[in-house]
């Protein structure tokens, strides 16, 4: 607008709306609550001074265009639709908490670019952990992100505890916010189907994205490292003279996996599974915290917790479920040369967000596969006592199907059904 008709606008404002009275209070009050930088706010002074003028002819004899009195409702439109034109682009701030920001990053860094060398896959995962640190879903989650990262398949990967409801309250996050975690792996074992026939959470894993089972891990049952118990032996012994002193914990719900392991393995030494004091924790580290204070006789536990733990000098691994023993703990006896006819391993893979999009499910697929060939995947696994079982897609399902049958007989056998 020339300087000629700016001054006409002016000049032909009804005398019953003063500049001194509009203008600067309603300016000032507006830059309060929007906060635009000052240069900007004082732009608007002539718009202000536009919508509330009334038509006026001029000196030309010509009518001003558009100069009728607006209501409210429209001078609110006019100085919002003014201030995108001018101000906005600038003043855009984008506030994400921090679990947004996470999923965002994820979600941006499976479309991202592949490294160079056309060996990176990923750029970013985010890792959903249903326990707390210490666990074996903890361990398994870190593991597998230090060897992608570490292979350079993945650029970033970045965690998230979230424990609660033996596991479900992870689970149901996960479903219920779907479209805004694509950038996310959960990690789960056999408690998803033990939990899910129990009815502890109403979910199963067919309400998820299976993308890919990765380990085996077998179970153990250690006690503190100043326990008088030091075989299997000792500890039927123990349960025989008092079976309520005799408590055997673990990280997980009554008729969880860990309470599962060890009423199989009270059983096969044929003793009553239903008569065993069993005390559940929600994760493998609080569970190793009563053990070590006293308040339960032994652990039930996965091996690869049960290694790390007697690595540190913390406990005595007095069985393992395996047919043979494992290199990473070559002292520690099997059931089965305790004359405990009984061997277990329990699973764990990976699930993602029901209705993830297939191309994004084939990465994980694909980065999760090409891990296996990864001296940083053998050095994780080695070091945990993990044994490789792959298996993703319809193989994953199947696999799933099969161990929800077998268990669910045994479970009911075993009176947990």
């Amino acid at each position: 607008m020339g300087t000629k008709q700016r001054q006409m606008v002016a000049f032909d404002r009804p005398q019953s709306v003063k500049r001194s009275q509009v203008s600067t209070s309603f300016l000032r009050s507006l830059r309060r609550s929007v906060a635009w930088p000052a240069a900007s706010i004082w732009q608007l002074q002539p718009l202000w001074m536009w919508m509330t003028s009334e038509p006026r002819l001029t000196a030309s004899r010509q009518f001003q265009p558009v100069l009728y009195r607006r209501p409210w409702a429209n001078l609110v439109l006019k100085v919002n639709n003014y201030a995108k034109r001018h101000v906005e682009k600038k003043m855009t701030t984008l506030k994400l908490d921090r679990r947004a920001v996470i999923a965002t990053v994820a979600a941006l860094g499976l479309a991202g670019p592949v490294a160079a060398d056309g060996h990176q896959v990923l750029d970013s995962v985010h890792f959903l952990i249903p326990g707390g640190a210490g666990g074996g879903w903890d361990g398994t989650a870190r593991g597998t992100g230090e060897a992608l990262t570490k292979a350079g398949l993945v650029g970033t990967a970045s965690y998230e505890n979230m424990s609660g409801g033996g596991g479900g309250k992870a689970i149901g996050f996960l479903i219920e916010n779907a479209e805004s975690n694509h950038g996310t792996l959960m990690v789960n074992s056999t408690p998803i189907v033990i939990r899910s026939l129990t009815g502890v959470f109403p979910h199963n894993f067919r309400d998820l994205t299976l993308v890919s089972g990765t380990i085996g891990d077998y179970a153990a049952l250690v006690v503190g490292k100043n326990s008088p118990i030091d075989s299997m032996a000792d500890l039927i012994a123990a349960f025989d003279a008092d079976p309520g002193a005799t408590a055997i914990g673990g990280g997980s719900v009554p008729g969880g996996m860990d309470h599962l392991v060890a009423a199989m393995v009270m059983e096969a030494a044929g003793k009553d599974a239903l008569g065993v004091k069993y005390i559940p924790y929600d994760a493998g580290g609080k569970a190793m915290a009563a053990l070590l204070s006293g308040e339960i006789a032994a652990l039930s536990t996965g091996f690869s917790e049960a290694v790390d733990l007697a690595s540190a000098g913390e406990v005595k691994i007095i069985g393992v479920t395996s047919d043979a023993r494992v290199d990473a703990a070559p002292d520690a006896m099997t059931m089965k040369e305790q004359g405990i006819d009984t061997t277990f391993v329990n699973w764990r893979g990976f699930f993602a967000a029901p209705g993830l999009p297939a191309d994004r499910l084939a990465l994980y697929q694909d980065v999760l596969a090409k891990m296996y060939d990864t001296s940083e995947w053998e050095e994780v696994r080695a070091r945990n006592g993990w044994v490789n079982i792959h298996n993703s897609g319809d193989d994953f399902k199947a696999f799933l199907e099969d161990q929800e049958m077998v268990i669910g007989d045994l479970m009911r056998k075993l009176g947990f059904l």
